[in-house]
Parts: C-alpha cells; sequence; structure tokens
C-alpha cells in the first residue's frame, strides 16, 4: 500500500499518535501541525490523501478543506476529517465541502490505518 498521507493536526501529541499509527499501517506520512502549513506543502508534496482536523485555530478545517477543493491542482486529493465533533450536522458539513469521509476522535490508534483505508476503498 505505501499511499502517502499528508495529515494536519494541531495537538503534538494526536499528530505523533496519528503519524505512528499511519506510518505502522503502512502509510506514508507528512504531517503538518496546521491548516496553513499544509496548504504551504500540498503542492509540492502530492499526497494520495488529506487526513485534516476539523478544529484547528487559524485556519480550521472546513476553511482547508474549501481551499483545496477550489484549487485545480488540489481539487482531486481525498479531504479525510479527523475530528473530536462528530455530531450529523458536522459529518454532513464536511460531505458538503467535498470531504470522502470522516474519522472521530477519540479513535483506536491501532484501527487508525485500517478506517482510513476503507474510507478509501469506498471511492470509486
Amino acid at each position: 500500500m505505501n499511499l502517502h498521507v499528508m495529515l494536519a493536526e494541531d495537538d503534538p501529541d494526536i499528530r505523533l499518535v496519528s503519524r505512528l499509527a499511519l506510518k505502522r499501517a503502512g502509510y506514508r506520512v507528512t504531517a503538518t501541525a496546521n491548516g496553513r502549513e499544509l496548504l504551504e506543502k500540498v503542492t509540492e508534496e502530492r499526497p494520495d490523501v488529506i487526513l485534516l482536523d476539523y478544529m484547528m485555530p487559524e485556519l480550521d478545517g472546513a476553511e482547508v478543506c474549501r481551499r483545496l477543493k477550489a484549487d485545480p491542482a488540489t481539487r482531486d486529493i481525498p479531504v479525510v476529517f479527523l475530528s473530536a465533533k462528530s455530531q450529523n450536522f458536522q459529518i454532513d458539513e464536511a460531505k458538503k465541502l467535498g470531504a470522502i469521509g470522516y474519522i472521530s476522535k477519540p479513535y483506536d490508534a491501532l484501527t487508525l490505518g485500517v478506517q482510513l483505508k476503507t474510507i478509501l476503498e469506498g471511492q470509486p
């Protein structure tokens, strides 16, 4: 599998655990501390999928997703939200923004890679 995941997560502990869990599942991972950093790196790194925290200071996940989907260079990169806010309206909003899936926090680090793979396999 060796897919490249770009992760934007402002919490350093969650970022570390997520990065390690994804690497253990066989993904290549580029971790960023916020949405702005992700937007700066995404065109040069060109990941296969973006795992995006929904709630981040400065530039939240919704705004980052809007910008990614508005840019012809990044609009086709699948986006999956990773967030503690998992009420139905948040999940619906994520899909309206163009995300292909949503993983709720807290998540089991041992199954994060499997959850992501399941979401990606459900795409046409």
